[in-house]
């Protein structure tokens, strides 16, 4: 009888052991990713129709939008706007929003959490803040070789910490800041 007991006492802890195995693998394998690329149909759904930058409401393109989810939950979003009311200057630097809930840094350029105007001015990647200040500039790439190239997208980086940021070919690379 005790012999029963201690197999039926083993197997339950087994089958708990087994339980936490399945649950802990998840977590594992988001420690090993730093985040989940998020495409249009998944970044539209936490974005809103319309944004405010300088002192405007301008109407978001969900449609180009792409976005990072990353392993803690927190999320980086980015979205094409129309900004045919604003001047050709904003125009220039203000193409799209960008709405980070961690800090993010642009080559060596880091960037705080917060929604920002950005777009690629030449060969330089422009972050401006919502009253159209600039912020930071990082060097960006022409990329002839990007296969199928949209409006807007976040890519895989040569490392797995880093993501690339790209509209049409025109990309900067980016990573989770501490």
């Amino acid at each position: 009888m005790n012999f029963l007991r201690s197999l039926r006492q083993h197997d339950s802890f087994a089958a708990i052991l087994l339980a936490v195995s399945f649950i802990a693998m998840p977590l594992a394998a988001s420690a090993q990713h730093p985040g989940a690329i998020l495409h249009a149909p998944e970044a539209s759904k936490l974005l809103p129709d319309a944004v405010y930058y300088a002192g405007k409401s301008a109407n978001t393109q969900l449609r180009n939008s792409a976005g990072i989810h990353f392993a803690d939950n927190h999320y980086m979003l980015a979205v094409l706007v129309d900004t045919s009311g604003y001047s050709s200057a904003v125009q220039e630097k203000y193409q799209a929003y960008l709405l980070t809930e961690v800090p993010l840094a642009f080559g060596d350029r880091p960037l705080p959490p917060g929604a920002y105007g950005i777009g690629f001015v030449g060969d330089h990647f422009v972050v401006t803040d919502i009253g159209a200040h600039d912020l930071l500039q990082a060097p960006a790439t022409h990329d002839d070789h990007l296969q199928h190239p949209l409006p807007l997208q976040i890519l895989d980086g040569p490392s797995p910490e880093l993501h690339r940021l790209c509209f049409g070919r025109d990309c900067v690379d980016l990573r989770r800041a501490k």
